[in-house]
């Protein structure tokens, strides 16, 4: 792997750039000019013109799409149909599930759900699961937040407007007493106290990936929530159900962007618990880390972006370095959090704890 085009040069898509163009040849591609000046190459391209976008593609070893969850699949297939290793940070399952299928006879890696969750949270929760003889929990939490917050809401939209609103609309899969099932999203919230702060965790969709399919008949309980600060998901209930405005996602996506815009100061939390036997012995292991905001070659890089772009860089190296299938589908629970850890990229998770 030596080529790679990088689609969406947004605030995570420039920084993955950024991070690739250390090792391999990287070309941007976006429909408009980046905010900053960036250490490679980039074009201007609308990639929602589907017939183009074979030729955008000609010539690269792999592909990074940092789109919109909703733009993914035609660049999906168009790498598929390449040939080339294709890497996406996508929550929606719908996408994954077809972009799966096409894996079964893929030339080249399909490695969907690259970020944070889906993606590094899995990567720690099968790290601590293979730890135990038997598994009884599997939970995960994770929490992009504003650190200074203000307002009802407590929020700031750091991250995809849109992809928020799906993970918060779309239906979640889990494991609840031994069973596979869905559940609503914004349901089952339960407190959560992290040194001394109260937040709140609630369900969302997507930040499993396939590991309810892998956990499947092994575990008890298995479930992804998100945290966020107390009150935030009965606003969002309010919002998107009473208002209706799940009926009208571009116009909800357009309130919440101008009345919480991003802010500098911003705080990942990543918490993941498993519980289960050793042996005759019943035990628990936990991860915490706060991630907060650095700065990579003199610019300065919010938690949420450099944590999501540093996961999938990693992902994209341990490709390029043949410590994962160099075809078809990889699931992120596959991947060894040491091997992630030691790379150039995932190391950025071990330096900031």
């Amino acid at each position: 792997m030596k080529k790679i085009l990088v689609i969406g040069m947004g605030k995570v898509g420039s920084l993955v750039g950024t991070l690739l163009s250390n090792r391999f040849e990287v070309v941007g591609l976006d429909k408009a000019a980046p905010a900053v000046e960036l250490p490679f190459l980039c074009k201007k391209a609308d990639v929602t013109n589907h017939a183009d976008l074979k030729t955008h593609l000609t010539g690269f070893d792999a592909v990074v799409s940092c789109m919109p969850y909703n733009l993914n699949l035609p660049i999906a297939q168009t790498a598929y149909e390449l040939g080339i290793h294709y890497f996406d940070l996508t929550e929606d399952v719908p996408t994954t599930v077809a972009i799966r299928e096409m894996a079964k006879d893929s030339r080249g890696v399909m490695a969907p759900q690259c970020g944070l969750a889906p993606g590094f949270i899995g990567i720690v929760g099968a790290d601590l699961a293979k730890n135990f003889t038997r598994l009884r929990d599997i939970e995960l939490r994770v929490g992009a937040l504003p650190r200074y917050p203000n307002g009802l809401l407590g929020y700031s939209f750091t991250w995809s407007p849109a992809g928020v609103i799906n993970e918060y609309i779309n239906d979640a899969e889990v494991i609840h007493n031994g069973v596979r099932k869905t559940v609503s999203s914004l349901d089952g919230i339960e407190v959560i106290n992290i040194e001394g702060q109260e937040f709140e965790a609630f369900t969302t969709s997507g930040g499993l990936g396939t590991m309810c399919e892998t956990y499947d008949g092994r575990v008890d309980t298995l479930n992804y929530k998100t945290i966020r600060y107390p009150g935030h998901a009965k606003l969002m209930r309010f919002m998107l159900y009473e208002l209706i405005l799940k009926n009208d996602r571009e116009l909800i996506e357009r309130i919440l962007t101008e009345a919480k815009p991003p802010v500098q100061e911003d705080v990942v939390y990543v918490y993941a618990v498993v519980e289960g036997w050793k042996g005759e012995i019943l035990e628990r292991e936990e991860f915490y880390r706060a991630y907060h905001p650095i700065t990579i070659d003199g610019q300065h890089w919010r938690a949420i972006s450099w944590t999501t772009a540093a996961s999938i860089a990693a992902v994209v190296e341990m490709v390029a370095d043949g410590t994962l299938p160099q075809k078809g589908f990889v699931r992120q629970e596959d991947i060894a959090l040491d091997a992630f850890l030691n790379t150039t990229n995932g190391a950025f998770f071990d330096e900031t704890v």
